[in-house]
């Protein structure tokens, strides 16, 4: 499932096209992806100027006076900004049409996307309980120290615990664990609020990192111009199970928390 970076990575390349432009038309070549599209989306949209492309957590959100259409790639889909007579292809579930002469194309082979709907002045239900944004103020060593206290579940299913900090998947919160030091089995309540300050720093170091590197390519993403991202070339943890630990040098651990694989080195994450 595309995380982040690769969410930021769409929406900046995304942002160019559409922001200014208005919905000349919205093709949908089948009712629902995960959920019914809904009415609005058909009915609303057309006519309207895109205002801004915004991302909240991992969920895209196309800002126009009449309301926002909220969408999320789900584990296999992708966003492009093609010529209008692009031949249609499977599993190329909506189109956009814009004055630009282009589409906005929704591809979704597994349909575990969405594209729902956001009133004006709402907020949408899925958006409504979600924590901070891991790039703002408002995320601090300080909010994980606080929120934790007496937690026991493991740290890392502590991080990525969408009501905790929004948009740490599996692949980053490995990757932050590591760099701070932090093994991913210590209960989160155990952690002391210091080692919390290392592991937001290195959660905002990693992210920023991946984005400007543009996210991290596996299974099927691939960035709106069509090349992939680069950082799973430079992991230090996440997929290396068994591998040399590039610190220390000795086997990673590799184990299933809360049924999402995990990998750690048992010396140098304690």
């Amino acid at each position: 499932m595309p995380e982040l970076p690769e969410v930021e990575t769409t929406r900046r390349g995304l942002a160019p096209h559409l922001e200014g432009r208005t919905v000349t038309g919205v093709t949908l070549r089948r009712p629902d992806l995960r959920w019914p599209i809904p009415r609005e989306v058909r009915e609303l949209l057309p006519g309207q100027r895109i205002a801004a492309v915004r991302r909240r957590a991992k969920y895209l959100l196309l800002d126009t006076q009449a309301g926002s259409a909220l969408l999320h790639l789900g584990m296999s889909g992708s966003l492009r900004v093609l010529p209008a007579a692009t031949p249609v292809k499977a599993h190329d579930h909506v189109d956009l049409a814009l004055d630009s002469r282009r589409v906005l194309r929704f591809t979704d082979p597994r349909r575990f996307g969405c594209l729902l709907w956001q009133a004006p002045g709402t907020t949408h239900e899925l958006l409504r309980d979600l924590g901070p944004e891991p790039l703002s103020p408002d995320f601090s060593g300080d909010t994980l120290f606080a929120l934790s206290r007496g937690r026991k579940a493991p740290v890392k299913t502590f991080l990525m615990d969408q009501r905790v900090v929004v948009g740490v998947g599996n692949i980053y919160a490995a990757e932050a664990l590591f760099e701070a030091g932090i093994s991913p089995l210590r209960a989160a309540g155990k952690v002391s609020r210091e080692r919390y300050g290392r592991l937001s720093d290195a959660v905002k170091r990693i992210l920023a990192y991946a984005i400007d590197r543009g996210g991290t390519t596996l299974r099927d993403f691939i960035r709106p111009d069509g090349e992939p991202g680069y950082f799973e070339l430079e992991l230090a943890a996440y997929g290396r199970g068994g591998e040399p630990c590039p610190r220390c040098g000795r086997p990673l651990k590799h184990a299933a928390i809360g049924q999402r694989a995990t990998v750690w080195c048992g010396h140098c994450q304690t």
